[in-house]
């Protein structure tokens, strides 16, 4: 066998210490990150600290219950939540309730999730075990790409088209949300039911494509079933009915709008990485399985799920982290009022978004300057508690698979 001549000793010093020095470059990036971040933490935790411990003129001491127990203000007759710190003249002291700002930024973050974990599982198990691979070279890389859309652009289209679009089509708003989900149920049933040969025809790794006009055909369904649901169930007027009956009371831009908008930019989140778990688990274990009798369903819900689950459960909880800190998508189309309620028709305001329009305006040092670097605190606290929590689950995950693949 000939072996190749070894390069001259001053050209194999200059690569060496060019990789020596891209790996310097390389490790103090990374370093350089990590110090970043917990600069970031330590710079917001020492601007919070005086507003517990000391007090001046510009910044009174706050007690932890101002912030978090409701509190007796004037023109109320028992004690309420209020975020209210900018207060008109005369109108009395600022209310500096934290709760109401923690309650929406819980509840936009749920309404995401709501919306966003079925459909993102649904397409990463579907296209991890029933997509052709041609089709999937396709459509991962466009859900991926989604991902990269601005927050501002999904805000702009939900505050300003999606939000004024169901407040005039409500009860079709309504119809498509019971409609969608049974025209999948049918048309799975209705495929189960056909021959061998139309079977063929319509492959299930290809449901992708050939489900789209019957979805279509459900839609227009729906357009014309809402006028007569709504005027035979609620005497003409949903949303009368919804004020009158369950004290309801509807708002342009809402908890629904808020979940459906940041639903729709945590999906690619969620699915690239509950796709990477299912995908990545040994194709023995799903061969084996296949080998035993069982059907491709009972394989996902037996043997990939139960084994994808750490990485599954990791993906959730990063896109509940990206929910819990977007800030344009709430702050356009929550409508920003501080309310407390558990109606999903009812706007909110998270703490992402007061920070965003208040920071700007408060007194640097003042108490709602603290105040706004303390939600943003406790913004920083959780989202790095839970990717770094997601990041160890998805390592343990990769250890796991390497074990079942034999490889040490």
């Amino acid at each position: 066998m000939q072996h190749m001549p070894s390069p001259p000793p001053l050209r194999r010093h200059f690569r060496q210490t060019r990789d020596r020095l891209a790996t310097a470059l390389i490790t103090a990036g990374g370093i350089g990150v990590i110090a970043a971040v917990m600069a970031i933490g330590v710079f917001l935790a020492v601007e919070v600290v005086p507003l517990f411990w000391s007090s001046s003129g510009d910044a009174p001491r706050i007690n932890m219950e101002t912030l978090w127990l409701p509190q007796t203000y004037e023109g109320h007759q028992t004690p309420v939540h209020r975020w209210q710190p900018a207060m008109a003249e005369g109108g009395g002291e600022p209310r500096f309730g934290m709760l109401p700002l923690v309650w929406g930024t819980l509840e936009a973050a749920i309404w995401a999730l709501v919306i966003a974990v079925p459909l993102a599982l649904g397409a990463a198990a579907h296209s991890a075990l029933f997509m052709s691979r041609r089709l999937r070279a396709r459509i991962r890389p466009t859900l991926e790409l989604m991902e990269a859309m601005p927050g501002v652009v999904i805000g702009f289209v939900a505050g300003l088209v999606l939000a004024p679009w169901l407040d005039v089509h409500l009860a079709q708003g309504m119809t498509l949300l019971f409609m969608l989900p049974l025209g999948l149920l049918l048309a799975g049933g209705l495929w189960a039911q056909l021959g061998a040969g139309l079977r063929r025809r319509l492959p299930m790794g290809w449901a992708a494509l050939w489900l789209l006009p019957w979805l279509l055909l459900f839609w227009f369904l729906s357009s014309w079933l809402a006028p007569l649901l709504e005027a035979w169930w609620f005497g003409g007027d949903l949303r009368t009915w919804l004020e009158v009956s369950l004290g309801l009371d509807y708002t342009n831009r809402n908890a629904i709008i808020v979940g459906m908008a940041m639903g729709f930019a945590v999906v690619p989140s969620i699915y690239a990485l509950a796709e990477d778990a299912l995908s990545g688990v040994p194709k023995s274990l799903v061969e084996g399985a296949e080998a035993l009798g069982a059907t491709r369903w009972q394989t996902l819900w037996k043997v990939v799920l139960p084994a994808a689950g750490p990485g599954v459960l990791s993906a959730v909880m990063i896109g509940a982290g990206r929910a819990v800190g977007e800030t344009m998508i709430v702050l356009m189309a929550s409508g920003n009022t501080a309310l407390m309620t558990a109606s999903p028709l009812d706007g909110l305001r998270s703490m992402a978004a007061s920070i965003a329009i208040e920071l700007p305006e408060a007194a640097p040092g003042g108490t709602h300057y603290r105040l706004l670097l303390l939600a943003a605190l406790l913004l920083f606290v959780f989202t790095f508690c839970v990717n770094t929590l997601a990041e160890v689950v998805r390592a343990r995950l990769r250890r796991r698979y390497r074990r079942m693949e034999g490889v040490s």
